[in-house]
């Protein structure tokens, strides 16, 4: 079951992808967000109560309400048009709190694939702290291609390949995907800084996109 959910993560991390790419308009991502973070709370309540002596799985469930809140935060952030201070600060807790699925799926869960997953994860959900909570619009582009590529490379392959039984030697995987993400998000950095403005006020963040669907400049949550 774990494995459906993050298979409609990958599908709603590409899609915020895209959407600070400026490709979807924020309140019809907004939706989405609320249909997956729902999923996501679901899920992992579903998990507990059907196996609430198994540790490893509590502990895997319990991961998956970090993601379930967040976009259902982000879902509602989009469609009232709220500051977002809140999303960006809870961003921060998620970002530190996957340190340590991290770590408990190296040492524990002898997982080492989602170690470097939740890794991964860290470190989008700092970049998003970066954007919403302290405003620093000069990363939207690079948070918006980290996010869709995230998309897929975290969440909508693994999920794919477990669903299929593909998901066995999780060392190489791992390996692929240390490699890989240094790589790219290293690559993407100086690639997507060309273009940027230097900065922007908060009044031009705040109109970016009002509540009545009208955009100037980028999506109403960066």
């Amino acid at each position: 079951m774990g494995a459906v959910g993050l298979l409609y993560v990958g599908a709603v991390l590409f899609l915020n992808g895209l959407m600070l790419l400026g490709k979807v308009e924020p309140r019809a991502a907004g939706v989405f967000n609320l249909f997956v973070g729902a999923l996501q709370v679901i899920t992992p309540t579903v998990l507990v109560i059907l196996n609430p002596a198994d540790t490893a799985v509590v502990l895997g469930a319990s991961g998956i309400y970090l993601f379930g809140f967040t976009y259902l935060y982000v879902g509602i952030n989009l469609l009232g048009g709220f500051d977002t201070t809140g999303v960006g600060y809870f961003s921060l807790f998620v970002a530190i709190m996957a340190l340590g699925y991290s770590f408990a799926n190296f040492r524990i869960l002898g997982d080492p694939a989602f170690g470097v997953i939740w890794l991964y994860w860290s470190f989008l959900w700092a970049l998003f702290f970066v954007l919403l909570g302290l405003k620093r619009t000069r990363i939207t582009r690079y948070t918006g291609w980290v996010t869709a590529i995230q998309g897929w490379v975290t969440a909508a392959i693994p999920a794919f390949l477990t669903l299929a039984g593909y998901w066995r030697d999780t060392r190489l995987y791992a390996i692929v995907l240390a490699v890989f993400g240094v790589v790219v998000f290293a690559v993407l950095w100086p690639l997507t800084r060309h273009g940027e403005p230097a900065g922007a006020t908060q009044e031009e963040v705040d109109d970016t996109a009002r509540p009545d669907g009208e955009r100037r400049h980028r999506p109403r949550w960066t």
